[in-house]
């Protein structure tokens, strides 16, 4: 009896064929995992900033913003090329290739611990004079480097973790990332406050302690959701006579490669463009600076069904193109995009009937601080409408291959548009100039999208 059931109890993880059944229902079921993922990584963030703010002080909490900005800027690259490997994982299964997605996941996986070492190495011994570029406040910049560096050796496990969960969407597989981001996410919150105040046996790092939870939660979440991809035989799982594939192929890594580092570039473009947006805010002071991030936790949670249901039209839509499934992908962009709206617009209504009560968490007794952060929201919050109605395109056009035209578009609307009004305006709105650059440059990206999608050339395009 043992025998027998031992090898039913390790069957495949199930997976989504997205070629077949209604797109909406499809989209949604799809992005409910995707979802939950995204709602623990914003939790996961925000609880983490509370305790940072509650037990060190606004100077601790502006450090950890100027610090993730960074992070999120150095992993751009990394998130194009993981990016481009979802997008050949999802065509190969679209087109019935399992040996074809594994040999992009080893190739991919090489080269990402190697690329995510050394950015990790440079990080760690640049942090100080990155800092001072960004022109982070005098207050805050010694904890911001302490944090930093302690972050930045994170980095392997972060993007090799980030690399597992998107192959596995392209894969059609959403429900295992759900579960090892769980994992990690509570590891990451239940140590953070045990390492910062040295709570029991643990030692007391202060700022260093929430880098070091971050450290912890993403090595043991990443080695166990590898240990459970080799239990359940997940299809994406390299065997003792596939070791092979971790040897990059050269073919497979320069696809990735050529069309990953526009996508990357998209990151670092939105990444930079918030570095330098950071750097006006920072010089209104250390209060502005944490309102603005308060405000900036505040949105990552209305974006959340904006990315959700962009990652799962974005793999719908590969697999859409390795089946050479075209009406589907483009009933696809559609229902993502009024999935979109619906669901981000009832959340920017939250936002706006929550806000005061929400900020207090954050800025316990700092009312001025409060104020500041509800003023940023009041002019922004509506327009991450915007930014999922881009976000759903781009999703769409790049999972043919066509990678330069999105990158365009953020570059016109990030650093023409958002940069270039705020520092246009700030002599006569101050603060106000770099509040408004968001809904203006989101409605340019907006809608320069739906034209490209409208009137370009992505479906002739290929991944290779």
């Amino acid at each position: 009896m043992t025998e027998q059931a031992a090898p039913a109890a390790r069957k495949p993880p199930a997976r989504m064929d997205l070629t077949q059944g209604p797109i909406a229902q499809t989209l949604v079921l799809f992005s409910l995992p995707v979802l939950g993922t995204s709602v623990l990584q914003s939790l996961n963030g925000s609880i983490n900033t509370i305790w940072v703010g509650r037990l060190l002080g606004p100077e601790a909490l502006t450090a950890t913003i100027n610090a993730s900005l960074i992070l999120m800027f150095m992993l751009g690259t990394l998130f194009g090329l993981g990016m481009a490997a979802t997008i050949l994982v999802g065509q190969a299964y679209g087109a019935h290739d399992v040996q074809r997605a594994k040999r992009v996941v080893g190739t991919t996986a090489t080269f990402f611990f190697a690329f995510s070492l050394i950015i990790a190495i440079a990080g760690f011994f640049g942090a100080a004079q990155i800092l001072q570029w960004m022109g982070t406040p005098d207050e805050a910049r010694a904890l911001s480097e302490i944090y930093l560096r302690t972050v930045f050796l994170s980095l392997p496990f972060l993007s090799m973790f980030a690399l597992l969960v998107m192959v596995q969407r392209g894969a059609g597989d959403a429900r295992m990332p759900f579960m090892f981001t769980t994992l990690a996410t509570l590891l990451d919150v239940a140590l953070n406050p045990l390492l910062i105040s040295g709570i029991g046996p643990f030692p007391q790092l202060g700022i260093a302690g929430s880098g070091a939870a971050l450290f912890l939660a993403q090595g043991i979440g990443l080695s166990a959701m590898l240990a459970y991809m080799y239990w359940r035989r997940s299809d994406l799982r390299l065997t003792r006579d596939e070791l092979h594939h971790l040897r990059p192929d050269p073919d497979l890594l320069r696809t990735i490669i050529v069309k990953g580092l526009p996508m990357g570039a998209q990151m670092m473009v939105i990444s930079l463009s918030g570095l330098i947006l950071m750097t006006m805010i920072n010089g209104y002071g250390a209060e502005t600076a944490a309102a603005y991030g308060v405000a900036f936790q505040l949105w990552a949670y209305v974006q959340m069904p904006a990315m959700a249901i962009g990652a799962a039209v974005s793999s719908m839509a590969a697999q859409s193109v390795g089946a050479k499934k075209w009406d589907r992908l483009e009933h696809a962009a559609w229902a993502g995009i009024w999935i979109n709206v619906l669901l981000t617009g009832s959340l920017v209504v939250l936002l706006y009937i929550a806000d005061p009560y929400i900020l207090g968490l954050f800025l316990p007794g700092q009312a001025s601080a409060i104020a500041t952060a509800e003023h940023v929201n009041s002019i922004a919050g509506w327009s991450f409408i915007l930014f999922g109605v881009t976000f759903v395109l781009f999703g769409v056009v790049r999972s043919t291959g066509a990678v330069l035209a999105p990158l365009l578009i953020l570059v016109i609307s990030l650093f023409g548009v958002r940069i270039g009004f705020a520092i246009l305006m700030q002599p006569a709105w101050g603060a106000d100039a770099i509040w408004w650059s968001f809904p203006i440059s989101m409605a340019v990206s907006a809608g320069l999208a739906l034209a490209y999608y409208r009137w370009g050339g992505w479906r002739k395009a290929r991944m290779g």
